[in-house]
């Protein structure tokens, strides 16, 4: 009887090179998935966005804000949460700036990024939450692409397996970064045996987080974040397991590893949110319409073909207001914007026609405040019982009209009728 070869008859393979020279410039894989995982998650987020009524190129802004944001919090989690490889017993401080040798945590991605976005949203009058739901399907997707980048370097895998698709992982070369160690023959250096590729197994994940993001927000409508919130929950229930499979260092608490702890919170926060926040997705409608290009000049070699071309790339408004779903609609077909709705709160009673914003001030006045009521009751008060001011009146007015003399009404007429008259000028 012959036993059967305990060697499996399939594996995957692991590239031994991960940086490339171009001159001297180094080429890394590392950072080309996290770049095309970045391309990937703008794609989709863009697209979602115009959906939901933002002005085209919107997302490359929010981009400049959180891209840089999402790195500089991922760098910081990283160190924070392994920091005795930088300020440890013979670590070095200043390489917790070189991010080019690893080391970013997906946690702090996501929060930099977040504050990042939020900045933006500020600037363009988005509100965030329609920026967390439009990137809620595209995050995933990126995250996904970036796994590869640890495939690239050999690293991020589970314990032994023999399973067909076990991953074969190099030795990599310490004083050759991004390279494996090669034996006196030059051929890589192999680890004994194969691993479980769980870079791998989150990359197809996050793929299916992707697709329930997609499917959930179609047939549910989700609004006010609850599509970003359902991104964290199918996210953080696939790290949790996946990262109990891992078998690369990391900081433990109670045994379990960190990270293992943080997804197990984060996605408690995100169901939380998720169950108590309600409400219809929002649509967006533009404030302040962007002014219509100038006609065509009569001399066409005075025609400024920049300034053309600048014209026909309609100018980004100056921000949104929310709408609902069907006034949106009614926007996209008819180009005509839905009317403000006014305040909840605006109980002042509408002013008559004709009358004056100060007659109805006036009006309130008399109804509302009771010394200008005593002061009016006061007056006729002194009108009807004061004898003085009665005779004053009639002095000054009727009796003194009615004691002048004909001959002085008429050399009054002949004055008056000898002033000149106004001019046309």
């Amino acid at each position: 009887m012959t036993l059967a070869p305990m060697t499996p008859l399939a594996a995957m393979p692991s590239p031994s090179t991960a940086v490339w020279q171009l001159g001297p410039v180094p080429i890394r894989a590392y950072a080309l998935c996290i770049i095309l995982g970045i391309v990937v998650a703008c794609v989709v987020t863009e697209y979602r966005l115009r959906r939901r009524g933002v002005a085209p190129g919107a997302v490359l802004d929010i981009a400049v804000w959180a891209v840089p944001a999402g790195i500089i919090g991922a760098r910081i989690y990283h160190v924070i949460t392994s920091p005795e490889k930088y300020f440890g017993a013979g670590g070095e401080p200043i390489k917790a700036l070189y991010i080019w040798e690893g080391g970013l945590g997906i946690w702090g991605a996501v929060a930099g990024g977040a504050v990042g976005a939020w900045l933006a949203a500020r600037q363009l009058g988005i509100p965030f939450p329609v920026i967390a739901d439009a990137l809620a399907p595209g995050l995933p997707l990126a995250q996904a692409v970036g796994r590869l980048g640890n495939w690239f370097n050999n690293e991020l895998y589970g314990g032994r397996t023999t399973l067909p698709w076990g991953l074969e992982v190099h030795v990599m070369d310490p004083d050759n970064p991004g390279h494996a160690l090669r034996d006196d023959a030059g051929n890589p250096v192999l680890q004994p045996g194969l691993y479980h590729p769980t870079f791998l197994y989150e990359a197809l994940w996050n793929v299916g987080v992707a697709a329930l993001v997609l499917y959930l927000d179609r047939k549910l409508r989700l609004g006010r974040g609850r599509a970003f919130a359902l991104y964290v929950m199918g996210y953080t229930a696939g790290r949790f397991w996946i990262e109990l499979m891992r078998t690369d260092e990391a900081n433990l608490i109670l045994g379990v590893r960190l990270n293992v702890w943080t997804a197990a919170l984060v996605f408690l926060g995100a169901l939380a949110y998720f169950i108590r926040v309600r409400g219809p997705r929002e649509y967006l409608v533009p404030v302040g319409e962007p002014a219509p290009a100038a006609g065509p000049a009569s001399d066409v070699s005075q025609v400024d073909l920049s300034a053309r071309e600048a014209a026909a790339r309609p100018a980004p408004p100056e921000g949104y207001r929310v709408v609902s779903e069907e006034q949106f609609d009614a926007y996209r077909k008819t180009g005509v914007l839905p009317p403000v709705e006014p305040a909840a709160d605006d109980d002042r009673p509408e002013t008559p026609d004709g009358a004056t914003d100060g007659d109805a001030e006036q009006a309130d006045r008399t109804d509302t405040d009771p010394v200008a009521t005593d002061g009016d009751a006061e007056q006729a008060d002194r009108t009807d019982t004061d004898p003085a001011a009665t005779d004053g009146a009639d002095a000054d007015g009727t009796d003194a009209d009615a004691e002048r003399t004909d001959a002085e009404r008429t050399n009054a007429g002949r004055a008056d009728a000898a002033r000149p008259t106004d001019r046309d000028s």
